[in-house]
């Protein structure tokens, strides 16, 4: 497996990022920043992933060594409406159920810190997704045996949601939780990587 020379965190717990970025080659250490994760009044979708993407880079590399670190937050934009990591099953069910024969918007807001040098770069990528038609029965089979207790908007497209989903525009790794292409080209510009993908000759 490739590795980069240079030690790489990510700030987040999800490891459905970590497998992505495993899949480009790039091994990373886990450390969750344990920030919280409140939409604050008037602040924007976009604004919202943004800054809790830099928080969380920012937060971790004070207080664990490393080089450069990864962060990354997404929600679900519904008519306005941030819908996030849904509390119980009776949340994810209402949230399915907007969802629902609906387009909607997936937001990932990310950020990349070298602490060597105080620099960041902070993105986000917009993802738009169409959903079919759900039954009641349907989403409630699906909330009892996926429990997307973690997921923002009750779903994750790698999954048995999959087939919920009648087409998207735009990026699909976003939708999973990290835009690789531009987090990817990011770490290249940064010289966390080379630009193929791999690691740093040395």
């Amino acid at each position: 497996m490739r590795r980069p020379t240079a030690e790489i965190v990510l700030a987040s717990a999800s490891p459905r990022r970590v497998e992505l970025l495993a899949s480009a080659g790039i091994v990373v250490n886990v450390v969750p920043s344990g920030i919280p994760e409140e939409l604050r009044p008037g602040e924007t979708p976009d604004e919202h992933v943004r800054r809790l993407a830099a928080e969380k880079v920012r937060a971790v590399a004070a207080s664990h060594p490393g080089r450069f670190f990864i962060g990354a937050d997404t929600v679900v934009v519904l008519g306005g409406e941030v819908l996030g990591k849904p509390r119980d099953a009776a949340d994810a069910e209402r949230m399915l159920r907007k969802l629902s024969g609906e387009v909607h918007d997936v937001v990932t807001g990310y950020a990349v810190y070298d602490a060597a040098v105080d620099r960041i770069h902070v993105g986000a990528v917009t993802t738009r997704v169409c959903f079919r038609s759900l039954g009641d029965a349907e989403i409630t089979g699906y909330v009892a045996a996926e429990r997307p207790f973690d997921k923002a908007g009750a779903y994750a497209i790698q999954g048995r949601a999959a087939g919920m989903v009648r087409r998207i525009e735009g990026s699909y790794t976003n939708i999973v939780g990290l835009p690789l292409c531009e987090t990817l080209e990011t770490l290249a510009r940064m010289g966390a990587i080379s630009p193929c993908g791999g690691s740093k000759p040395n």
